[in-house]
């Protein structure tokens, strides 16, 4: 079954027709109706995008994880069972799910990246002789990165969430690549020290 490329705002049928009813949509859906899983998108996909965009906060994550819900509803609508509850709920169930999966995927691989940079930072500097064991949550590095200087966060969320060079994270800041270094340099020590990371 092919999704629609883009996520469709607003509903295909005409202005002053009645909505239809979802829950037998999803009925005709579970036996395979296509033109019912168009209708189904129509009346929905507003609804689904607007929920994942509150939770994702990113317009084309939004648009994927939307993709991705409709996806599941047409290869799960057999399990669907009207007498436990309504398709619209149901999806958006579903659509808030989904949506909170791909933050916290984000999250853990945006963490990881942070602890193997504090980890390289320390294998290759020589005031530095130890290396880092670190077992950090993400509301703990949020709240270490908010003790930063504005320059040290922004360097260090671009090299280590954004995954640019020095170089490049020089010319997006606008700044002297030596500067950068020295800020992602003094940032580094900073968390090391807030995380309570030993290195003595």
């Amino acid at each position: 079954m092919a999704l629609r490329e883009t996520v469709v705002y607003m509903p295909d049928h005409y202005a002053g027709a009645p909505a239809p009813d979802l829950d037998e949509l999803m009925d005709l859906v579970a036996r395979g109706d296509q033109a019912a899983f168009g209708q189904l998108y129509d009346a929905l996909a507003p609804l689904v995008h607007g929920l994942v965009l509150r939770v994702v906060r990113d317009r084309a994550q939004a648009e994927e994880v939307t993709q991705e819900v409709f996806l599941e509803v047409w290869q799960q609508a057999k399990r669907f069972d009207a007498d436990r509850g309504r398709a619209r709920a149901w999806i958006t169930v579903m659509a808030h799910r989904r949506a909170v999966d791909r933050v916290r995927a984000a999250q853990a691989a945006a963490d990881r990246d942070l602890r193997q940079g504090i980890k390289e930072f320390q294998e290759s500097y020589d005031d530095v002789e130890h290396r880092v064991e670190v077992a950090l949550e993400s509301d703990r590095v949020n709240r270490a990165l908010e003790s930063l200087t504005e320059v040290q966060k922004q360097a260090i969320r671009l090299a280590y969430y954004g995954g640019y060079t020095y170089g490049e994270v020089a010319t997006a800041l606008g700044l002297p690549l030596g500067t950068v270094k020295t800020r992602i340099r003094d940032g580094m020590i900073r968390l090391r020290d807030v995380l309570g990371v030993s290195h003595g």
